[in-house]
């Protein structure tokens, strides 16, 4: 699909024409085939098309925000572009860190990376975006990591602040795009402003349809960045990819995240997190049970959180919990198991944490007074369809790929 927008903001780069240790690089991709498949089809996300991003970034001095998702084939980014003598300056380091190996939340520090020796700023920690002074000795920022379409997965946040940084410090951003796991589904309440935080920073539904790329061309054209500014932006697509597509990634993209059954149902279970209801984190299932110490019923799957990389701390550690083991299907709505396990939570007044964490992921607090009240699912569903139906026009502008509707 091709319109103004996107012929304004993104530049397609297959054309280019390039020789030496460019044409290397590419042939080496080819030998080394992409890992997602569709259909048959390969799936060739951004990273992999060398020939535009080798010449995008010759002689210039480069920062990455990358996570252990950024690989090509299964060797990471950073060192294929560090042996093709691209000059890394630094990389800039989200949740999970440069490694992807910290807890979900947790805090993450500056360091320098032990294999590469470069500097690892953390945009997770003390602050959410690269400083005048990070980005002072940069010419372009690259950005590669592997979303899995829901608005709180905190990756996308940090794309929309690194956009913010990159307008700020008048420095070129190059989004290198990958398939969306969710990229067939719009769906969920879209975001209010005075809602806004870290899981949900934008006023796009909690399952959006859109890949990394798609979605830097919306912050864009929408204006959503402050004062209305606009990051200089670049999008290297993927080919052979369209929204209906599934398939499977080639690395879990979170410590959280293991298997395609646990991505397809975050998008339902993430606001749990605002809840006394365990989510799997500690076991061997996490984002595929649901459950807690009273929620116990006859015939419950049971499960028992132990201390583990990725969930060092996980809710109800070492509590037996009673629920459900999960299989991912096509729900009426997003809030489809938080109504049915408020339902059986014995004391409702404990269900919901009194931080009010349900309200910045659901990105209101209609959501959770709706199921106090006891309202159906296709009650609280009927309540966001209008502002849905708005937001699909709105995503249909900014689309790179064949549409799944």
């Amino acid at each position: 699909m091709v319109n103004s927008i996107k012929t304004h903001w993104a530049i397609t780069i297959s054309w280019l024409i390039l020789f030496g240790t460019v044409a290397h690089a590419q042939q080496a991709i080819d030998n080394n085939p992409p890992p997602y498949t569709s259909n048959g089809r390969r799936i060739v996300p951004g990273a992999e098309r060398m020939h535009g991003l080798l010449a995008l970034l010759q002689g210039k001095k480069v920062a990455l925000m990358v996570n252990q998702t950024a690989i090509i084939g299964q060797t990471p980014l950073v060192d294929t572009l560090l042996s093709y003598g691209v000059n890394i300056k630094k990389i800039f380091s989200p949740e999970h860190g440069f490694r992807g190996k910290a807890d979900a939340g947790e805090s993450v520090n500056d360091s320098v990376d032990s294999k590469t020796g470069l500097q690892v700023i953390s945009v997770y920690g003390k602050k959410k975006k690269p400083s005048a002074d990070d980005l002072a000795d940069v010419d372009i920022v690259v950005f590669d990591i592997q979303d899995v379409g829901a608005r709180f997965y905190t990756f996308i946040s940090s794309l929309h602040y690194l956009m913010e940084a990159c307008a700020e410090n008048n420095k070129k951003l190059i989004v290198l795009d990958r398939p969306n796991p969710n990229g067939w589904l719009v769906e969920g309440t879209v975001l209010k402003k005075e809602f806004q935080s870290f899981v949900g920073v934008d006023p796009i539904p909690v399952v959006y349809g859109l890949t990394t790329g798609e979605y830097a061309q919306m912050i864009n054209g929408e204006k959503w960045l402050p004062d209305g500014m606009q990051c200089t932006l670049v999008i290297i697509p993927c080919q052979n990819y369209d929204h209906a597509d599934q398939f499977t990634l080639p690395i879990k993209p979170s410590p959280n995240l293991p298997n395609p059954s646990a991505i397809a149902l975050y998008p339902y279970l993430c606001f749990f997190e605002g809840t006394n209801i365990s989510v799997g984190r500690g076991t061997e299932l996490p984002f595929q049970v649901i459950g807690s110490p009273k929620t116990k019923f006859e015939g419950a799957y049971e499960f028992t959180p132990q201390s583990k990389p990725g969930a060092k701390e996980p809710p109800f550690l070492k509590q037996k919990c009673y629920g459900y083991k999960l299989i991912p299907s096509l729900q009426k709505s997003c809030f489809h198991y938080v109504v049915q396990m408020y339902k059986l939570y014995t004391n409702k007044d404990e269900f919901f944490l009194k931080n009010n964490f349900f309200d910045k992921l659901a990105g209101n607090d209609e959501i959770r007074k709706m199921i106090i009240a006891g309202k159906t699912e296709d009650e609280i569903k009927a309540t966001y369809a209008k502002e849905l139906e708005a937001f699909k026009l709105i995503r249909k502008k900014y689309l790179l790929y064949k549409d799944f509707e």
